[in-house]
């Protein structure tokens, strides 16, 4: 039975405060095409349960799991090994049904787990403090220029061309109904980035500069003299991580003057997950920490000098000075910053550093194996584990013929950017540890053949 508390004048008196003539109003920013208008084809109307798990079972088979086969997709969702203790540990009790921990009495494990997190992520980024979490790095990013916003007094931020655009997206999206004024654009199939030519544009009405590290063509850039730009014009550089394994091996944005980091935990004990849930990072220089969106857990002492975990800032809209609140966010990823935590204790420095030197070893190989292809080239002069290929045809059309043959060889940049023809051949190649010699011959072998 359905569950309608509302009454017809209950729902016209709603739709009246916020402006909407109809409930189909509220969907008017959903594009056309992505909004259902009937039925959900292939679903039976009426079955038995049986009969309902005996189709969704058949529907299910029809997906192709990362591990089926050679899996070379990333652009900002990386497949990673999750050690089996990870999921073990996630799934006790304690954790797997905790909420925000208003109480600290009875709170303290899931407050010293976010306290770790934080240590980890703020070394990992190379600042002087992170929070508890955000949703995931899109929404992280979107809230770092927010604040770049409040700290500044100003509302012109620059994107790099190299950000990822559903970054780019969720950052338009947002910024339709703060007023900030977005000035970004689509990369070039080129080794260098643009960062040389956004700190020339960085001027006094400019609140932040946006760049991804490494970027979404997989190219990686020093940010010092993008940090120093900003810095002499008063503004502040943020810098976005996607792939933070990467870390292990490259300079972070922290130590090279970055003043707030952001990105996306995925990659470390998380999991693809069929696009989520995923974990947000935050992060930035202590000078701004009373400005950072979310909450954060602090350390302290109780009334016997015992040590202890508590809630320290957390300017959330469902507090009690929520008008002065610095964000909306009114929860966090805690089970999946949980993950993240768990795993990278697990590896701890040394084993990150490991982690970081096999994904990039397996990426040169790959790239140099997929460089033999005829018409085949590699953009990229550096690289982690992701790189960029240009193809000899549309790259749209060679990752489906390569997924005919059971490769999932790469996104390409057609369908990161549809309506940008100079990027059809462009493809990019993500290369990890779960990556075996044989996956990339395949690939290769494949490639070449589709190409010919």
């Amino acid at each position: 039975m359905r569950y309608l508390p509302l009454t017809p004048d209950d729902r016209a008196a709603m739709l009246a405060a916020v402006g909407a003539s109809s409930i189909d109003d509220l969907f008017a920013d959903v594009p056309a095409e992505a909004r259902l208008d009937g039925p959900i084809e292939g679903l039976p109307m009426h079955a038995s349960e049986l009969a309902v798990e005996r189709h969704m079972a058949a529907l299910a088979r029809q997906n192709r799991a990362a591990g089926d086969g050679p899996f070379f997709l990333g652009a900002g969702a990386y497949r990673h090994h999750v050690p089996a203790s990870v999921d073990h540990l996630i799934q006790r009790g304690e954790f797997l049904t905790a909420y925000t921990p208003y109480q600290p009495e009875i709170a303290q494990g899931t407050l010293q787990m976010l306290f770790e997190f934080q240590s980890q992520v703020a070394r990992l980024l190379g600042t002087d403090v992170a929070n508890a979490s955000m949703y995931d790095g899109s929404t992280a990013c979107w809230e770092a220029i927010v604040m770049a916003r409040r700290i500044t007094k100003r509302s012109k931020a620059l994107l790099s061309n190299g950000l990822h655009p559903h970054y780019r997206s969720v950052a338009r999206t947002m910024a339709k109904y703060t007023g900030d004024v977005l000035v970004d654009g689509d990369p070039s199939l080129e080794a260098g980035t643009d960062w040389a030519a956004l700190a020339d544009s960085v001027d006094k009405e400019v609140s932040c500069v946006v760049v991804q590290y490494p970027d979404i063509l997989g190219r990686i850039d020093d940010m010092t003299k993008l940090a120093e730009a900003c810095q002499a014009a008063g503004a502040l550089l943020i810098a976005v991580v996607t792939e933070p394994v990467a870390l292990g091996l490259i300079k972070s944005p922290g130590e090279m003057g970055a003043d707030i980091v952001v990105g996306e935990g995925q990659a470390i004990g998380v999991g693809l997950q069929f696009g989520g849930p995923y974990v947000g990072l935050f992060a930035c220089k202590s000078k701004y920490v009373r400005q950072m969106p979310g909450r954060l857990c602090g350390e302290t002492v109780d009334a016997n000098g015992k040590r202890g975990f508590v809630l320290t800032l957390s300017t959330r809209e469902q507090h009690i000075r929520r008008e002065k609140a610095t964000s909306n966010i009114c929860t966090n990823a805690g089970l999946c910053a949980l993950a993240f935590s768990i795993h990278m204790t697990l590896l701890g420095e040394a084993g990150l550093r490991q982690l970081a030197a096999i994904n990039h070893g397996r990426a040169q190989a790959a790239a140099a194996e997929l460089a033999k292809v005829p018409g085949v080239s590699v953009m990229n002069d550096s690289f982690f584990n992701e790189f960029t290929l240009r193809l000899p045809a549309d790259a749209r059309a060679t990752v489906h013929k390569l997924a005919e043959k059971g490769v999932l060889g790469g996104v390409s940049l057609g369908r990161l950017y549809p309506e940008n023809d100079g990027l059809a051949n462009g493809l990019v190649v993500a290369v990890t540890e779960t990556v075996t010699e044989d996956d990339i011959a395949a690939f290769a072998a494949a490639l070449k053949e589709v190409l010919a």
